[in-house]
């Protein structure tokens, strides 16, 4: 890994940069999951005629995983800056 240069405007820019991709696609699964299964609770429990417990339950379980993975993210990217912070 290269120094930091967080002393410009420029090198701030690129950390942020750099830091925004650090488990990126487990937080962008995570917010999927969250979002569909809001989106699959509200439909079944307001839209749907019978409302079916096995779908609200999963959909709570998918909420669950997916907060799980963000949660995953942000500890992964917590590590990579103290990491990085240290090194640079």
């Amino acid at each position: 890994m290269n120094a930091l240069d967080l002393s410009t405007p420029e090198g701030r820019a690129a950390y942020r940069a750099e830091l925004r991709q650090v488990a990126f696609w487990p937080r962008m699964a995570g917010f999927g999951l969250i979002i569909g299964a809001a989106l699959v609770l509200v439909w079944n429990l307001r839209f749907s005629g019978a409302p079916s417990s096995d779908l609200t339950v999963a959909s709570y379980v998918a909420m669950g995983l997916g907060w799980a993975l963000v949660l995953i993210a942000i500890v992964l990217r917590t590590r990579y800056h103290r990491r990085r912070l240290s090194d640079g």
